[in-house]
């Protein structure tokens, strides 16, 4: 890779877990700055907004990950194209690559006591990255027809392409019984400024759900994505200069999920405690896998009147970051 004199940062976007509106932290969103090189990982609510209030400019956007199809992680997918078009995206020399994960191919079961429902749009109830994408345009073909011809806007195709992550044929991964089996990193993309890995993480029954390693010739960063405590992400981290790391505060799920005994909340604890990485594990996690750097991202709950993220570095010797919106972080200190 080409050596980049200008630095390489992290841009935490948003920080807030969870689909729901936060009044002081935006929805999950990151970005790697290399150089002129710019990249973004997840699509949450508000995360073109904070692209703008960051200053970071869409014409220098080479590729973006997403790390699974959460409606918090994509919901602000739709407005790159709507509003990027306005934001120097026409300026891009090639269409940006947008990387997301496949169809799990069929509906997950219901939760343990939780009745099940009718399924939405039963013909292709779990398209993959590809086909959101491809379903969002045509959501709003109106829109994009109507700029493309009152505007003079560029064609989609010519600014974003969008790809399902393929996993490789060793890989036993099976949605139900195995969504995130032992594996190595495996390549996902790479330029002249990154190269950029992926493992499966464990965010059931949302799968497949990916952790993203980004090195550069600065150092590296591992994006965990939404995982509980997963093998696959201390292998994926494992001398890494920074890892962006999601984390719930396990006992605010006790006090506010715990009090009542009814099967939506009996679900919720399970999947918080199952989906999700507690407060210490994050720590541990961190130090097995050796960085140097953990920052506290994807923040469950987003606002919190008693708030315990430094506890992680009680099991953490380096340095930790308790993740705020548009917060910049040198990879090289």
């Amino acid at each position: 890779m080409k050596q980049i004199t200008s630095g390489t940062e992290i841009v935490l976007l948003g920080t807030a877990g969870g689909p729901r509106l936060r009044a002081h932290r935006a929805g999950i969103a990151s970005a790697v700055v290399v150089g002129d090189a710019l990249y973004l990982v997840d699509f949450g609510y508000g995360a073109c907004r904070q692209g703008k209030l960051a200053d970071l400019d869409l014409g220098k956007l080479r590729a973006g990950f997403v790390t699974h199809l959460h409606s918090d992680h994509i919901a602000d997918l739709a407005n790159l194209l709507l509003f990027g078009w306005y934001e120097n995206l026409e300026d891009v020399t090639r269409p940006v690559r947008l990387y997301g994960p496949g169809s799990r191919g069929r509906v997950a079961a219901p939760s343990a006591d939780l009745r099940a429902q009718d399924v939405m749009c039963p013909d292709e109830p779990m398209p993959g990255f590809a086909a959101t994408v491809r379903h969002l345009s045509q959501a709003f073909a109106t829109d994009i027809n109507d700029r493309m011809r009152d505007n003079g806007r560029s064609h989609p195709g010519r600014l974003l392409e969008a790809y399902d992550i393929e996993l490789p044929a060793s890989v036993p991964f099976d949605p139900e019984t195995a969504p995130a089996p032992p594996m190595d990193p495996f390549p996902v993309y790479r330029d002249d400024r990154v190269e950029v890995s992926a493992v499966l993480v464990q965010h059931a029954p949302m799968s497949p759900a990916y952790a993203f390693r980004f090195d550069t010739a600065d150092g590296s960063v591992v994006f965990s994505g939404d995982t509980g405590v997963c093998e696959n992400v201390i292998t994926l981290a494992t001398g890494a200069d920074v890892l962006v790391h999601e984390v719930i505060d396990e006992q605010w799920v006790q006090r506010t999920h715990g009090t009542v005994d009814t099967p939506r909340a009996r679900a919720t604890i399970a999947h918080h405690t199952s989906a999700h990485t507690p407060i210490p594990d994050v720590g541990r996690l961190a130090q097995k896998a050796g960085v140097g750097t953990l920052v506290l991202n994807h923040l469950v709950p987003a606002q919190i009147d008693r708030p315990r993220w430094h506890e992680a570095g009680e099991h953490f010797t380096g340095r930790l970051i308790v993740g705020e919106d548009l917060q910049r972080i040198p990879l090289i200190p």
